[in-house]
């Protein structure tokens, strides 16, 4: 079952991007994501298959969330 991510969460996966930052703005959903990284400001296409497996965190509206709390 797919996890419920919505535009304008910040995820925090559990391997970083090339630039050092592990934080991520969800840019577009769907079969495929685009995230925005934090601090370098590049934008990633990532499937959701891999983009599920590496998160570790994601935060909603100033609220804090384990993936295991946001399945359907």
């Amino acid at each position: 079952m797919p996890l419920e991510i919505q535009i304008g969460d910040i995820i925090d996966t559990k391997k970083p991007h090339p630039c050092g930052n592990n934080r991520f703005e969800v840019l577009r959903i769907g079969m495929d994501f685009r995230i925005r990284c934090m601090k370098c400001d590049k934008q990633i296409w990532i499937s959701r298959t891999n983009l599920e497996k590496r998160i570790r965190k994601i935060e909603r509206q100033g609220s804090l969330l384990k993936p295991e709390d946001v399945k359907k």
